[in-house]
């Protein structure tokens, strides 16, 4: 369904848990946030019968996050019930892949059809800094699980830091270029953690880009991304810039958190709770309340504006 804005809104991501086992430092504090616990995050059964009603209303596309989504225990089956739903079309999940290799192959077999992993180092060193104690080593196996049983097009989520990745760029392009991946730069944006001062600082995507000269501009979006290829690359460049080339006008997302909260938009505090619908069990209740969701999107964030930005961690709304 369209927004009161005219965007078709078509895509939903899940945050099955809030729980990782990393403590990214833009991400969450040291010593974490504290749990919703089990009774608190919605059941599968529940995520089920949401996806069920934002299907009728024309959302055809899921992504599952966290937290870590790996680290829900029964995933799995999660992803059984979400694939045989008639219209979900396409069902992805964006992972720091460090549980992946044990599970890729009976993801794919359940129905996910493709992984985002979360990568912001390929230096030991550093990846363990950004991590707060992650093992590269496993993530590098998740990549390697990933493209073995086909959960591609492969993708490698690169939060871009000025002072901490930016000397890491040429490395991160080498891998699309020898491999089939395709690399996502992100901007850092001011939410949660990433918010405060953590001595990560915003590199914009075009300053990135001055450092890629002959990069060849694909004519095609990839959801928010704008794509680029070297000649005989076997993978593609996005950049999404959320800070420095604003995409609210083609946003067609909405957002459910772990503890089952819509955010029509990631960068407000507006949030509708359907945990009280849910125990109605009045499916068209639920229906109306994702349509209302929807016609509460924003037009655009306010950020660039001196807006304040949201205080929830990424690991609390959903990555």
């Amino acid at each position: 369904m369209k927004d009161s804005f005219g965007r078709e809104i078509s895509y939903m991501r899940i945050s099955v848990t809030d729980r990782c086992n990393m403590r990214c430092k833009y991400c969450m504090p040291e010593e974490g946030v504290e749990n919703l616990g089990h009774d608190k995050i919605l059941s599968f059964e529940n995520i089920e019968r949401i996806v069920r009603a934002a299907v009728a209303l024309g959302i055809t596309k899921y992504r599952l996050t966290g937290g870590e989504p790996l680290a829900r225990k029964g995933i799995v089956s999660l992803i059984e019930r979400l694939a045989k739903i008639e219209g979900v079309e396409a069902l992805a999940m964006t992972t720091n892949g460090t549980l992946l290799e044990d599970q890729a192959e009976a993801l794919k077999k359940a129905g996910l059809d493709r992984v985002n992993i979360s990568i912001d180092s390929l230096k030991y060193d550093k990846y363990e800094e950004i991590t707060r104690g992650g093992d590269l080593d496993a993530a590098f196996a998740g990549v390697n699980a990933a493209l073995r049983v086909g959960l591609t097009p492969l993708k490698l989520n690169v939060v871009a830091m000025a002072g901490f990745n930016d000397n890491e760029i040429l490395d991160f392009v080498q891998l699309s270029i020898n491999h089939p991946i395709d690399i996502r730069f992100i901007e850092l944006m001011p939410i949660g953690q990433a918010g405060k001062n953590n001595g990560y600082r915003y590199l914009s995507s075009d300053e990135i880009k001055m450092k890629l000269p002959g990069l060849i501009r694909l004519d095609k979006q990839d959801g928010v991304a704008d794509i680029y290829k070297y000649p005989e690359a076997l993978g593609s460049i996005g950049f999404i810039s959320p800070m420095s080339h604003q995409f609210c006008g083609s946003c067609n997302k909405i957002r459910l958190t772990a503890e089952g909260k819509l955010k029509p938009c990631l960068h407000t505090d507006e949030e509708i709770d359907l945990k009280e619908i849910l125990n109605m069990d009045d499916d068209e209740l639920l229906k109306d309340a994702i349509r209302n969701a929807i016609l509460r999107k924003g037009d655009k964030h306010h950020l660039n504006d001196g807006a304040k930005p949201v205080d929830r961690s990424m690991s609390q709304i959903g990555g």
